[in-house]
Parts: structure tokens; C-alpha cells; sequence
């Protein structure tokens, strides 16, 4: 069969079954689904207008937040509306081709977060490191060259995806059953073999997952280090402070990626099909939800910086790195 030509078994669309098992709670399940996605909308694009319009924040902490609340914000756009579709019209049917796009952006943005997560990372390592050196070693130029490049990263190794999967043979039906275009997801529907899907898949884990990873473990060692040889105990608070936001939003994120990842390769079968459904969904909501408000309520900056755009120009915005 996989000899066979595998254009004459693309199918024109598929069918996205949602969760499962589950289709008569489809409507409760949308509600939490859908609070969650207005509060990442509303909160990611409202740190992204605070730290473009106001001034005391522009600094390279703050652009490389404001860059992963623009990629939370496009990651959940890319399937909540159209899983909110499923649940709510029973609008089913997506496009073969509309199903590769919207892998690809699903993978292309989850692997650029990890990125900006990694960039986070090293830009809180120079802040405590280095810290009289860190607005000449954090420019402009250097901040959108890092991400430009992590763009460019996700880009380059998601593309193979789609033409993995497009040249598959789908002679076993159209029938997908998640509530998105999920690349694992889509491959096991083919009736050919997808075994390269999967190896490809693992190495891009590797090479993204475990790369960002390992950085983000290495710059922590070098902050705590750090952090435990100054004198002052005020010292040692006011720098572990800085990082507490950036940790919550790694635990947010890393936790059900994981999870979704090893489930999808080596557990799904001693999993209930919906739970893996419904985790994958949260992995890609939690972190667009939970980090605008992780940050709020953990950064003093940002929160006078929505007092300010409250109450006018009574408030003064406390610079620090």
C-alpha cells in the first residue's frame, strides 16, 4: 500500500470527532475552554499594548514577554475557535489542506515558545550575572536577532512535517479524532507507514524540547550560583524575585507538553483516549492563560503599569532589571 499512488488517496477534508467518548458534555466542556482562550486574548494582547506603550518597561525582559504573549495569543487562536466550532455547531469538517496549515502553525508556534522561553532564560542569567553589562550585551539588535532566529528555527524544522504527512496514503477514512490537526494525530489515520512521521517527530522534540531545555537548566545553575554568593540577604530575595514569573511560566508550559508528547509515543494506550484529548487541548491554552496573569500578579512593574494606564500618570513605574 505504500507503493500505491498517495495522491488518489488524499482525502478533499477530515473530520475532527472532538473529544471522543465525550460528545454529549461537548457544550460543558467548550464553556472552561472558552473562558480560558477571552482571558488569553484579553491578556496577552493587554501586555502587548502596555509594553509598546509604555515606556519604562521597554527593555529586554519585557520585549521577550511581550514576544511570547503575541506566539501564546497566535497559538490559541489557531484552534480554539475552530475546536469551539466542533463543540458548539457540530461543524466538523476541515480541509486537507486547512488541517496541514493549521499543524503547522500549531507546531511552528509551540516550538517558538519554548524558544522564547529559553530566550527568558538567558536574558534573567545576564541580568543577575552581568548585571552592569546588561544593556550592552541585550541591544536592540541582539533581542530581535534571537527572535528572528527562533522564529526561523520553528520554521525550518516543522515544515518537513507537512510533507511527511501530505504524502501519506489515507485509505482507512477521514475520521481524526482530536479537536485539531495534530501531527501525530493526523499520521495515524494514514494507512501507510509513518514510521519516519514518528522518528522525525521525536528528533524535533530533541533538537527543540530537550535543546531549550537544557539551556534553561544551565542558565538556572549559573543564577543560583550567583544568587547564593551575594552578601546581602535583600540581594539574594530581590534576585530570586526577578525569576519567579519566567519559573511558573516553564512549569505551566514544559508540564502538559510532556505529558502530550510521551502519551502520544509510548502511553496512549493505558490512557483514556479523552483525557489525552483534553490535555493536549490544555497545552496549548494553560500557558496563553496563566502567564499574563503569572506575570501580573508576580512582576511589580507591570502591575503599576496597568495602574497607571488606570488612574493616568499619578503612578511612577519602578525601573529594574
Amino acid at each position: 500500500m505504500s507503493g500505491a499512488n498517495s495522491s488518489s488517496l488524499t482525502p478533499g477534508f477530515f473530520i475532527l470527532n472532538g473529544v471522543p467518548g465525550l460528545e454529549a458534555a461537548h457544550v460543558w466542556i467548550s464553556l472552561p475552554f472558552c473562558f480560558m482562550y477571552i482571558i488569553a486574548v484579553l491578556g496577552n494582547c493587554g501586555l502587548i499594548y502596555l509594553i509598546s506603550h509604555e515606556e519604562a518597561l521597554h527593555r529586554p525582559m519585557y520585549y521577550f514577554l511581550a514576544l511570547l504573549s503575541f506566539t501564546d495569543v497566535t497559538l490559541c487562536t489557531t484552534t480554539v475557535p475552530n475546536m469551539l466550532c466542533i463543540f458548539w455547531f457540530n461543524l466538523k469538517e476541515i480541509n486537507f489542506n486547512a488541517c496541514l496549515a493549521q499543524m503547522f502553525f500549531v507546531h511552528m508556534l509551540t516550538g517558538m515558545e519554548s524558544g522564547v522561553l529559553m530566550l527568558m532564560a538567558l536574558d534573567r542569567y545576564v541580568a543577575i550575572c552581568y548585571p552592569l553589562r546588561y544593556s550592552t550585551i541585550l541591544t536592540n539588535p541582539v533581542i530581535t536577532k534571537a527572535g528572528l532566529a527562533t522564529f526561523l528555527r520553528g520554521v525550518m524544522l516543522v515544515i518537513p512535517f507537512i510533507s511527511l504527512t501530505k504524502h501519506l496514503p489515507y485509505c482507512q477514512g477521514n475520521f481524526i479524532p482530536h479537536t485539531y490537526c495534530d501531527h501525530m494525530s493526523v499520521a495515524k489515520v494514514s494507512c501507510g507507514n509513518f514510521k519516519i512521521n514518528a522518528i522525525y517527530g521525536l528528533m524535533v522534540a530533541l533538537l527543540i524540547g530537550v535543546f531549550d531545555i537544557c539551556c534553561i537548566s544551565v542558565s538556572y545553575a549559573m543564577i543560583l550560583r550567583a544568587v547564593v554568593n551575594l552578601s546581602s540577604a535583600d540581594a539574594r530575595q530581590k534576585a530570586f524575585s526577578t525569576c519567579t514569573s519566567h519559573i511558573c511560566a516553564i512549569v505551566i508550559t514544559y508540564v502538559p507538553a510532556f505529558f502530550t508528547f510521551f502519551t502520544h509515543r509510548f502511553g496512549g494506550h493505558n490512557i483514556p483516549h479523552h483525557v489525552h484529548i483534553i490535555v493536549a487541548n490544555l497545552y496549548l491554552l494553560l500557558p496563553p492563560t496563566m502567564n499574563p496573569i503569572v506575570y501580573g500578579v508576580k512582576t511589580k512593574q507591570i502591575r503599576e503599569g496597568v495602574i497607571k494606564l488606570l488612574l493616568g500618570d499619578k503612578v511612577v513605574i519602578t525601573k529594574d532589571k
